[in-house]
C-alpha cells in the first residue's frame, strides 16, 4: 500500500491496528508519520491518547504497554514508534502484533532497512497490519513526481524550469517539496513557475547550468561551453564535477542508443529512450552533430575524466581544468 492510500483511508476513518513503514525513502515514511501524529486525533484527544517513542531510547515493554491501553474520551489512541531500526529487541513486540487492540493505531517507522521477509515478525505484520515498503525514486521519475507536486499547489511549471529544479536538488524529495512550497509563496498571483523563478528563488542560473553545458557540447559550441565552465569555476557550488559528469554520461548514452533505432523520428525516440518528447530534438540534434564514433569517444572520455576527478592517473588538476580539457577533446 502506498503512503497516499494509507493517508486517504485514514481521512475516511478506515484504520488498521498496525502500520509498519520501512525502506530507503524516508520522505514517504515521514509523510505518513506526520499525518498520524497530527491529524488522526483532534488536539483535545491527543493530550490523552497520543504516545510517541523513539527507537534509540525506547524500551519494548513500555511501547507494548502503551499499545495495550484503552483510549480515554476518544474512539481510538495512536502510538508512534519512530526510528525503530535503532531499537534493541524489536522482535519482542511480536507478542502484541499477534494480538493487537483494535482501538489502538500503532505506527512504526523503520527507516533505511526492511524487516527480514522470512522472519516471524514479517509474517505477523502481513497478517495483522499494513506494510509500506519504500525505495529511492529513480532519477528519471523525479520530474514527473515534482510536476505532480507543483500541480498539487494549483500551479504549472515550464519544462526547462522543472528540469533545472530537479537537476539542482537531485534525489531529495523533502527538499524538492520545500523548494516548491517556497516558489508557491513567492509567485504571488501568478500560476506558472518559469526559469526566472528558479534562478531568483532557488539560485540556479538559467544560463549557466548543467543543461546549458550539455546543450553547448551537443551543439559543438565550444566557446559557450567554456564560458559555462568558467562560471562553474567561479561558483563551485553551482555545479560540482561529480554532478556534471553523470548528467553528461546519461545524455550521451541515450544519444548513443539512437544509432540502433531504424527510424529515429521524434515519437520513436521518445518511446525508446524513455524521455519527455519535449527534449527529443536535443538528442536527435546531438546525433547529427556527432557520428557513432564521436559519441563513443565522448562516453570513453567521460569515464576517463571521472576517474581523473577522483585522483586516478591525475596529479591534482582542478575540476575546471579537467572539464575544459575534456570538452575540447570531445569536440575535436
Amino acid at each position: 500500500m502506498s503512503a497516499e492510500k494509507i493517508i486517504s483511508e485514514w481521512k475516511r476513518g478506515v484504520f488498521k491496528p498496525i502500520y509498519w513503514l520501512e525502506g530507503e525513502e524516508s520522505f514517504f515514511i515521514d509523510q505518513v508519520m506526520a499525518h498520524a501524529e497530527h491529524n488522526i486525533l483532534s488536539e483535545s484527544e491527543a493530550g490523552f491518547n497520543l504516545s510517541v517513542f523513539y527507537g534509540k531510547d525506547a524500551d519494548w515493554a513500555a511501547v507494548v504497554n502503551a499499545c495495550r491501553r484503552y483510549p480515554m474520551f476518544a474512539e481510538r489512541q495512536v502510538v508512534l514508534l519512530k526510528e525503530a531500526q535503532q531499537m534493541r529487541d524489536i522482535e519482542k513486540i511480536e507478542g502484541y502484533i499477534e494480538n493487537p487492540l483494535s482501538s489502538t493505531v500503532f505506527v512504526v517507522s523503520y527507516k533505511e532497512k526492511k524487516v527480514d521477509g522470512r522472519s516471524k515478525l514479517s509474517k505477523l505484520l502481513k497478517q495483522k497490519g499494513e506494510m509500506l515498503t519504500t525505495k529511492k525514486m529513480y532519477d528519471n521519475q523525479l520530474p514527473a513526481w515534482a510536476n505532480d507536486m507543483v500541480q498539487q499547489h494549483g500551479l504549472t511549471i515550464t519544462q526547462k524550469a522543472l528540469l533545472l529544479l530537479v537537476d539542482h536538488i537531485g534525489n531529495d524529495l523533502s527538499r524538492i517539496q520545500n523548494e516548491i512550497e517556497k516558489l508557491a509563496v513567492n509567485l504571488g498571483t501568478r500560476k506558472e513557475i518559469n526559469e526566472d523563478d528558479i534562478e531568483n528563488y532557488i539560485g540556479v542560473s538559467k544560463e549557466f547550468n548543467v543543461f546549458e553545458l550539455q546543450a553547448a557540447i551537443a551543439q559543438k559550441n565550444l566557446s559557450k561551453a567554456i564560458r559555462i565552465i568558467q562560471y562553474f569555476e567561479a561558483n563551485p557550488k553551482a555545479a560540482p564535477i561529480q554532478m556534471i559528469l553523470p548528467a553528461l554520461y546519461n545524455f550521451f548514452s541515450k544519444v548513443f542508443m539512437l544509432y540502433s533505432l531504424p527510424e529515429p523520428d521524434e515519437k520513436s525516440v521518445a518511446a525508446a529512450l524513455g524521455i519527455n518528447p519535449y527534449f527529443v530534438k536535443d538528442y536527435i540534434g546531438a546525433a547529427r552533430k556527432y557520428d557513432y564514433n564521436g559519441v563513443e569517444k565522448i562516453l570513453l572520455l567521460l569515464h576517463q575524466y571521472n576517474l581523473r576527478s577522483v585522483g586516478v592517473h591525475d596529479g591534482g588538476t582542478s575540476d575546471a581544468g579537467l572539464m575544459k580539457e575534456m570538452t575540447v577533446k570531445m569536440m575535436v
